[in-house]
């Protein structure tokens, strides 16, 4: 057992299969990706699933009459991409009213997030599928759960690792994103992850020289970490996970997710 009470299983435990989508910063089209990319793999034939184990930013719909009638817009977009029949809980475990760092959220609330329920959420759900497409919270180090005493925080990051999955990182294109790119690829690699790829999201239309920000990127990403690019989006006014299905490399996602049918 951890200090956080994490039960040592993972090398007993069934790998998963799909990917675990990470962002250089929040902001910069996670879930629509993710969704682009449940959508990509249901058209190979796969049954795939969304997975958000946190959701900060909640409102409430009375008029449902579920039990639970919290509703985040991320976990409606990657219920509708996936072509497993999830239930809202069983796609997101952890739903906070207040848009804001996830450990503060709960806080605001009275609750502690518990990193193992996050990780036995998604062992729950990969009988059910052939691929599980995990979106992170925020950038990739990210707090999730407050340890008591000195003994440190537990983030995404933490989460990534117990997982175990590849790594698809989402980096959008603005001012500052090579930087920031380049930081996350190395915090990956750093916590012994395989980065499989990334994906170039054009969030800002205006950006220049966006071109040659997504030239220097495939260079160093694929030289220092061997991470293809596997799709840049154009920008998207309303969040469309077909028109990103669309705009990624098929056979660059599959190869890089080693995912067969």
């Amino acid at each position: 057992m951890t200090a956080f009470g994490l039960r040592e299983e993972a090398a007993a435990a069934p790998a998963l299969r799909g990917c675990f989508v990470a962002g250089t910063d929040t902001g910069v089209g996670k879930t629509v990706i993710s969704a682009g990319l449940l959508h990509l793999l249901g058209r190979r034939g796969l049954r795939v699933a969304g997975y958000k184990p946190v959701a900060a930013g909640a409102v409430w719909h009375a008029e449902t009459g579920e039990p639970g009638g919290w509703r985040n817009d991320d976990v409606e977009a990657l219920l509708a991409a996936g072509n497993v029949e999830l239930t809202r809980a069983e796609l997101c475990p952890e739903v906070f009213e207040a848009a804001c760092a996830p450990h503060l959220a709960a806080r605001l609330e009275g609750r502690r997030i518990e990193p193992q329920r996050l990780i036995d959420g998604a062992r729950h759900l990969m009988p059910r599928c052939d691929a599980l497409v995990v979106e992170g919270v925020g950038g990739f180090c990210v707090p999730l759960a407050e340890a008591a005493g000195a003994g440190g925080d537990w983030g995404t990051d933490d989460l990534a690792v117990a997982l175990a999955l590849p790594l698809v990182l989402v980096v959008g294109l603005r001012l500052g994103c090579i930087n920031h790119a380049l930081l996350t690829a190395q915090a990956i690699s750093a916590r012994g992850l395989r980065l499989a790829g990334w994906i170039a999201n054009r969030i800002d239309p205006d950006m220049a020289c966006a071109a040659d920000n997504i030239d220097t990127l495939t260079r160093a990403l694929q030289s220092r970490h061997a991470a293809p690019l596997l799709g840049v989006i154009a920008h998207i006014e309303s969040p469309d996970a077909g028109l990103v299905a669309d705009q990624l490399d098929a056979p660059a996602v599959i190869a890089a997710l080693q995912l067969r049918r």
